[in-house]
Protein backbone atom coordinates (compact mmCIF):
# COMPACT_ATOMS: atom_id res chain seq x y z
CA UNK A 1 0.00 0.00 0.00
CA UNK A 2 1.37 3.30 -1.34
CA UNK A 3 1.10 6.63 1.15
CA UNK A 4 -0.11 10.05 0.80
CA UNK A 5 0.02 12.76 3.35
CA UNK A 6 -0.99 15.66 3.04
CA UNK A 7 0.07 18.83 5.97
CA UNK A 8 -1.05 21.81 6.16
CA UNK A 9 0.71 24.41 6.86
CA UNK A 10 3.96 22.78 5.88
CA UNK A 11 5.77 25.22 4.62
CA UNK A 12 7.76 26.07 7.45
CA UNK A 13 8.58 24.72 11.15
CA UNK A 14 6.80 21.41 12.36
CA UNK A 15 4.92 20.96 8.91
CA UNK A 16 7.82 21.66 7.14
CA UNK A 17 10.09 18.89 9.48
CA UNK A 18 7.20 16.83 9.13
CA UNK A 19 7.07 16.97 5.73
CA UNK A 20 10.48 16.40 4.59
CA UNK A 21 10.98 12.97 7.21
CA UNK A 22 7.83 11.17 5.93
CA UNK A 23 9.38 11.71 2.66
CA UNK A 24 12.96 10.44 3.59
CA UNK A 25 10.50 7.01 4.51
CA UNK A 26 9.30 7.03 1.42
CA UNK A 27 5.52 8.51 1.73
CA UNK A 28 4.25 10.82 -0.81
CA UNK A 29 3.59 14.28 0.69
CA UNK A 30 1.51 17.05 -0.28
CA UNK A 31 2.14 20.25 1.59
CA UNK A 32 -0.67 23.08 1.92
CA UNK A 33 -0.59 26.27 3.20
CA UNK A 34 -1.22 30.37 2.12
CA UNK A 35 2.20 31.49 0.87
CA UNK A 36 3.83 29.68 -2.26
CA UNK A 37 6.92 30.55 -1.36
CA UNK A 38 8.15 28.78 1.76
CA UNK A 39 5.66 25.81 0.38
CA UNK A 40 7.86 25.79 -3.30
CA UNK A 41 11.46 25.74 -1.19
CA UNK A 42 10.45 22.98 0.37
CA UNK A 43 8.77 21.06 -2.40
CA UNK A 44 11.98 21.92 -4.62
CA UNK A 45 14.68 19.98 -1.84
CA UNK A 46 12.22 16.79 -2.21
CA UNK A 47 10.74 15.30 -5.50
CA UNK A 48 8.24 13.51 -2.96
CA UNK A 49 6.65 16.69 -1.59
CA UNK A 50 4.24 18.23 -3.42
CA UNK A 51 3.14 21.87 -2.89
CA UNK A 52 -0.28 23.58 -3.31
CA UNK A 53 -1.78 26.73 -1.70
CA UNK A 54 -4.46 26.60 0.70
CA UNK A 55 -6.48 28.37 3.67
CA UNK A 56 -8.05 25.71 6.39
CA UNK A 57 -10.41 28.45 7.80
CA UNK A 58 -12.32 28.41 4.10
CA UNK A 59 -14.52 25.24 3.25
CA UNK A 60 -14.06 25.55 -0.37
CA UNK A 61 -10.28 25.86 -0.37
CA UNK A 62 -9.74 22.55 1.53
CA UNK A 63 -12.42 20.72 -0.70
CA UNK A 64 -10.02 22.01 -3.31
CA UNK A 65 -6.93 21.13 -1.16
CA UNK A 66 -7.71 17.54 -1.07
CA UNK A 67 -9.00 17.55 -5.08
CA UNK A 68 -5.59 18.69 -6.40
CA UNK A 69 -3.61 16.71 -3.82
CA UNK A 70 -5.59 13.70 -4.96
CA UNK A 71 -4.78 14.70 -8.93
CA UNK A 72 -1.03 14.98 -8.11
CA UNK A 73 -0.26 12.50 -5.59
CA UNK A 74 -3.56 9.92 -5.57
CA UNK A 75 -5.58 9.16 -2.88
CA UNK A 76 -4.92 11.12 0.62
CA UNK A 77 -5.13 8.38 3.37
CA UNK A 78 -2.73 10.56 6.06
CA UNK A 79 -4.24 13.76 7.17
CA UNK A 80 -1.71 15.67 9.42
CA UNK A 81 -3.76 19.05 10.53
CA UNK A 82 -0.49 21.02 11.61
CA UNK A 83 -1.59 24.61 10.53
CA UNK A 84 -2.40 27.19 13.10
CA UNK A 85 -1.64 30.16 14.74
CA UNK A 86 -0.35 31.84 18.08
CA UNK A 87 -1.34 35.26 19.48
CA UNK A 88 -1.15 36.57 23.37
CA UNK A 89 -2.89 39.49 24.90
CA UNK A 90 -4.24 39.59 29.09
CA UNK A 91 -8.03 38.15 28.92
CA UNK A 92 -9.70 41.28 30.02
CA UNK A 93 -7.80 42.85 26.79
CA UNK A 94 -8.69 40.49 24.48
CA UNK A 95 -10.41 41.24 21.33
CA UNK A 96 -13.31 39.42 20.13
CA UNK A 97 -11.64 39.52 16.56
CA UNK A 98 -8.33 37.96 18.05
CA UNK A 99 -10.06 35.25 20.18
CA UNK A 100 -11.80 34.48 16.92
CA UNK A 101 -9.12 33.77 14.74
CA UNK A 102 -7.30 31.72 16.83
CA UNK A 103 -10.64 29.51 16.63
CA UNK A 104 -10.98 29.87 13.16
CA UNK A 105 -7.18 29.03 12.20
CA UNK A 106 -6.60 26.52 15.04
CA UNK A 107 -10.00 24.89 15.65
CA UNK A 108 -12.06 25.67 12.67
CA UNK A 109 -9.24 24.57 10.30
CA UNK A 110 -8.85 21.03 12.11
CA UNK A 111 -12.50 20.14 11.52
CA UNK A 112 -12.37 21.39 7.57
CA UNK A 113 -9.30 19.30 7.34
CA UNK A 114 -10.49 16.05 9.34
CA UNK A 115 -14.27 16.60 7.47
CA UNK A 116 -12.64 16.72 3.80
CA UNK A 117 -9.72 14.12 4.92
CA UNK A 118 -12.47 11.72 6.03
CA UNK A 119 -14.17 12.09 3.08
CA UNK A 120 -11.12 11.31 1.31
CA UNK A 121 -10.75 7.97 3.52
CA UNK A 122 -14.04 6.66 2.44
CA UNK A 123 -13.54 2.68 0.42
CA UNK A 124 -9.53 3.14 1.72
CA UNK A 125 -8.59 0.22 4.53
CA UNK A 126 -6.00 2.36 6.10
CA UNK A 127 -6.34 5.91 7.40
CA UNK A 128 -4.75 8.37 10.00
CA UNK A 129 -6.10 11.99 11.19
CA UNK A 130 -3.50 13.50 13.28
CA UNK A 131 -3.45 16.75 14.68
CA UNK A 132 -0.95 18.67 15.52
CA UNK A 133 -2.17 20.21 18.93
CA UNK A 134 -0.38 21.78 22.03
CA UNK A 135 0.43 21.22 25.28
CA UNK A 136 -1.91 24.15 25.38
CA UNK A 137 -4.77 21.71 25.00
CA UNK A 138 -3.91 19.93 27.64
CA UNK A 139 -3.47 22.53 30.42
CA UNK A 140 -3.52 26.84 30.93
CA UNK A 141 -1.18 29.20 30.40
CA UNK A 142 -1.64 32.92 31.30
CA UNK A 143 -1.82 35.61 28.37
CA UNK A 144 -3.46 32.94 25.63
CA UNK A 145 -6.78 31.86 27.01
CA UNK A 146 -7.98 32.11 23.26
CA UNK A 147 -5.01 29.83 21.99
CA UNK A 148 -5.36 27.48 25.00
CA UNK A 149 -9.47 27.17 24.38
CA UNK A 150 -8.71 26.11 20.49
CA UNK A 151 -6.48 23.65 21.55
CA UNK A 152 -8.46 22.43 23.99
CA UNK A 153 -11.23 22.27 21.57
CA UNK A 154 -9.10 20.11 18.82
CA UNK A 155 -8.58 17.36 21.71
CA UNK A 156 -11.81 16.90 22.41
CA UNK A 157 -12.34 17.17 18.74
CA UNK A 158 -9.44 14.42 18.08
CA UNK A 159 -11.45 12.02 20.98
CA UNK A 160 -15.14 11.92 19.71
CA UNK A 161 -13.87 11.24 16.08
CA UNK A 162 -11.41 8.86 17.26
CA UNK A 163 -15.08 6.80 19.17
CA UNK A 164 -16.73 7.30 15.85
CA UNK A 165 -14.48 6.09 13.41
CA UNK A 166 -13.03 2.97 16.05
CA UNK A 167 -15.12 -0.02 13.73
CA UNK A 168 -13.00 1.56 10.96
CA UNK A 169 -8.90 0.83 9.77
CA UNK A 170 -8.38 4.74 10.96
CA UNK A 171 -6.88 6.31 13.58
CA UNK A 172 -7.19 9.87 15.21
CA UNK A 173 -5.16 11.35 17.28
CA UNK A 174 -3.39 14.32 18.29
CA UNK A 175 0.41 15.39 19.23
CA UNK A 176 1.06 17.94 21.95
CA UNK A 177 4.16 19.72 21.67
CA UNK A 178 5.47 22.08 24.29
CA UNK A 179 7.17 25.22 23.06
CA UNK A 180 8.78 24.02 20.20
CA UNK A 181 12.25 25.44 18.44
CA UNK A 182 10.09 27.38 15.26
CA UNK A 183 9.86 30.73 13.67
CA UNK A 184 6.60 31.04 15.76
CA UNK A 185 8.78 30.57 18.74
CA UNK A 186 10.99 32.93 18.28
CA UNK A 187 8.12 35.53 17.04
CA UNK A 188 7.00 35.04 20.83
CA UNK A 189 10.55 35.42 22.19
CA UNK A 190 10.67 38.45 20.40
CA UNK A 191 7.61 39.98 21.40
CA UNK A 192 8.53 39.69 25.30
CA UNK A 193 11.68 41.34 25.06
CA UNK A 194 9.55 43.88 23.58
CA UNK A 195 7.20 43.85 26.20
CA UNK A 196 9.77 43.22 28.72
CA UNK A 197 13.00 44.63 28.01
CA UNK A 198 14.28 40.92 28.97
CA UNK A 199 17.49 40.10 26.96
CA UNK A 200 17.13 36.88 24.14
CA UNK A 201 18.32 34.49 27.11
CA UNK A 202 16.14 35.78 29.23
CA UNK A 203 12.90 35.69 27.75
CA UNK A 204 13.93 32.05 25.89
CA UNK A 205 13.95 30.73 29.68
CA UNK A 206 10.79 32.27 30.58
CA UNK A 207 9.29 30.45 28.15
CA UNK A 208 11.08 26.69 28.91
CA UNK A 209 10.74 27.46 32.60
CA UNK A 210 7.79 25.10 32.84
CA UNK A 211 9.63 22.20 30.95
CA UNK A 212 11.78 20.14 33.66
CA UNK A 213 13.88 19.60 31.38
CA UNK A 214 14.77 23.31 30.75
CA UNK A 215 14.57 22.88 26.97
CA UNK A 216 12.44 23.53 24.03
CA UNK A 217 11.14 20.79 21.85
CA UNK A 218 12.54 20.56 18.70
CA UNK A 219 11.06 19.77 15.48
CA UNK A 220 12.21 16.29 14.70
CA UNK A 221 10.33 15.02 18.09
CA UNK A 222 7.38 15.98 16.50
CA UNK A 223 8.13 14.26 13.19
CA UNK A 224 8.86 11.21 14.54
CA UNK A 225 6.03 10.97 16.74
CA UNK A 226 4.04 11.19 13.60
CA UNK A 227 5.52 8.81 11.76
CA UNK A 228 4.85 6.35 14.45
CA UNK A 229 1.56 6.81 14.66
CA UNK A 230 1.01 6.19 10.78
CA UNK A 231 2.92 3.03 11.50
CA UNK A 232 1.47 -0.45 11.45
CA UNK A 233 2.61 -0.83 14.93
CA UNK A 234 0.40 2.41 16.05
CA UNK A 235 -2.94 0.43 15.12
CA UNK A 236 -4.69 0.63 18.21
CA UNK A 237 -3.82 3.89 18.97
CA UNK A 238 -6.36 5.88 18.90
CA UNK A 239 -8.15 8.83 20.54
CA UNK A 240 -5.17 9.68 22.18
CA UNK A 241 -3.65 13.42 23.06
CA UNK A 242 0.37 12.79 22.77
CA UNK A 243 2.38 14.95 25.48
CA UNK A 244 5.48 16.27 24.02
CA UNK A 245 6.84 18.62 26.42
CA UNK A 246 9.75 16.71 28.78
CA UNK A 247 7.67 16.35 31.19
CA UNK A 248 5.30 18.95 31.84
CA UNK A 249 1.84 17.02 32.00
CA UNK A 250 1.97 13.62 33.07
Amino acid sequence: MEKHALITGGGTGVGAEIARHLAQTGVKVTIAGRRPEPLDLIAKANSRIHAITADVTDENSVAQMFEKATQANGPVNIVVANAGAADSAPFAKMELDSFQRMLDVNLTGTFLTFQKGLQNLKGQEYGRLIAIASIAGLRGYPYVAHYCAAKHGIIGLVRSLALELASKPFTVNAVCPGYTQTPMLQRSIDNIMKKTGMDEEKARAALYSTNPQQRFIQPDEIATTVAWLISDGARSVTGQAISISGGETQ
